[in-house]
């Protein structure tokens, strides 16, 4: 695929280019944590998104999204807010560069593979990807995390999308054959071995846009912050539902809104099925871990209320065929992808399955991606001459 997409930037630009590339992220448990400061479980995926990049001798930044076949041109001046894929090009200038301006004009074209509104992290990859690209341009000697600051800051500032850190740090980070652990209270991090040539990550798109997961993103933040303020009268050392034992969630049951306490109870119960679930994939017990994943997603569905009706009959049928482990929603929800582990002598027959019981269903195909756990973020370098 790069060397396609260097052919279609050169096409474009007529000159020479420098191209940065991050990949999307899939999350095999720990869903809604990140805000709540506390543990997530993100492998960086083999599809992404690239950025070339050049200057252009013009006052302007020049963008084109060539899956899109759309354009945009910017004054170095307009460095706001604006509607559409644009805006997190410029955040990340706002946020990395010194004076929050480019100090040259630039052309900038992007392309990928990362599927939109899927929970695959796409807004994640553009920002990482062309963080990557301002601090190497630029030599401003940002550390990935900075970089990932930065990307999470921009779906704050420009896109009003209230997210953790996970889905940036995911892309920045990635290594192949391995999920990290992040603590995003602290933001340290474990490399956790995903290597089981036997079985095989699958995401089944419900097909299904999650147009709701801005808004309902942001309230159940609002939700989990509720609970907080209750149970901080009784211990002022609670910073977030990651301070809070299950037990002293239930103890002060009564006292919370009935709704707010099922997103916390979630989040609470989701922390601990994350670590169990990383002590499972150190001991290669993967039909525990998978049991984890079914347990995490009655909880999204049933108290935290982020799934779908094409994302509960994905799971259900799921869990009655031969060779799965484990299935759930992923993502911010209401749509999205269903995440699988699975056997991979079924993959084959487990794909086309579920894709003709989800048609008679819904009278849609569902997309299915087989994903392998890869590197993060880079730079790469110029192609030798064929």
């Amino acid at each position: 695929m790069e060397k396609d997409i260097r052919r279609q930037f050169q096409q474009y630009f007529g000159k020479e280019h420098q191209l940065s590339v991050a990949p999307g992220r899939v999350n095999l448990i720990g869903e809604h944590t990140d805000y709540n400061l506390g543990f997530v479980l993100p492998g960086a995926i083999d599809k992404k998104i690239y950025i070339g990049h050049t200057p252009n001798g013009l006052a302007r930044l020049n963008m084109r999204a060539i899956e899109y076949n759309e354009q945009f041109s910017f004054s170095l001046d307009e460095m706001k807010p604006v509607k559409g894929w644009p805006t997190y090009l410029l955040g990340m200038i706002h946020m990395l560069m010194p004076e929050k301006r480019l100090p040259f004009g630039m052309d900038v074209i992007v392309s990928g593979n990362v599927p939109v509104g899927a929970g695959m992290s796409s807004s994640a990859a553009l920002c990482s990807a062309f963080g990557m690209a301002l601090n190497d341009r630029f030599q401003l000697g940002f550390s990935r995390m900075e970089i990932a600051l930065a990307g999470q800051k921009t779906e704050h500032m420009f896109a009003s999308l209230q997210c953790g850190i996970m889905d940036q740090f995911a892309s920045l980070h990635g290594r192949a054959d391995h999920l990290m652990k992040l603590d995003c209270r602290s933001l340290e991090y474990e490399y956790v071995p995903f290597d089981f040539p036997g079985h095989q990550i699958v995401l089944v798109n419900t097909m299904v846009s999650h147009t709701l997961a801005g808004s309902e993103y942001n309230l159940r933040r609002r939700q989990c912050e509720a609970g907080v303020e209750v149970l901080q009268k009784y211990n002022p050392q609670i910073r977030s539902l990651r301070d809070v034992p299950l037990s002293q969630l239930i103890a002060h049951q009564n006292e919370m809104d009935e709704t707010d306490f099922k997103r916390c109870r979630f989040i609470v119960e989701e922390n601990q099925r994350l670590l169990d679930g990383c002590d499972f994939l150190k001991q290669h017990k993967l039909e525990a871990f998978g049991s984890l994943m079914y347990a995490s997603h009655t909880g999204l569905s049933r108290d935290y209320e982020v799934s779908c009706p094409e994302s509960d009959f994905l799971v259900e049928k799921i869990q009655q065929m031969k060779g799965i482990l484990g299935a759930r929603q992923m993502g911010g929800g209401f749509g999205g992808c269903i995440i699988v582990l699975a056997e991979k002598i079924a993959t084959e027959n487990f794909i086309a399955g579920i894709q003709e019981q989800y048609e008679r269903q819904f009278s849609t195909t569902p997309d299915c991606f087989i994903m392998n756990i890869s590197e993060g973020a880079q730079i790469l370098e110029p192609l030798a001459p064929e």
